[in-house]
């Protein structure tokens, strides 16, 4: 059987997948794609899970380019990134559907 190599759409896939990987960050996305944008306080007013922790989920994010941050002094304001937003939902609907189309035996 021939060895498959990864494309750059099988990294990008895993990489928002990591990102969704955790109920805190779906959490997160969720609350982020409901508003236009949102300071960390507020964030952290609505998850039960230290700051600390909170912030780690935020880099998490961000890393994937899912959301976005802005610094407002003294505070940073958070946002879905639509480009990237767009990107991995039109990612994972091909995905799936690619895989729909695949018969297990």
């Amino acid at each position: 059987m021939e060895k498959i190599d990864y494309t750059s759409r099988h990294h990008q896939i895993a990489l928002y997948a990591k990102a969704l990987a955790h109920p805190a960050r779906v959490a997160i996305l969720e609350f982020l794609a409901a508003r236009e944008c949102c300071f960390f306080g507020n964030l952290h007013d609505v998850l039960p899970i230290a700051k600390a922790t909170v912030s780690q989920h935020l880099s998490v994010l961000k890393e994937s380019g899912l959301i976005q941050g802005e610094i407002k002094p003294p505070q940073v304001r958070y946002c879905i990134n639509k480009e990237n937003w767009d990107i991995a939902r039109d990612l994972f609907g091909l995905f799936f559907n690619d895989l729909k189309k695949i018969e297990c035996s």
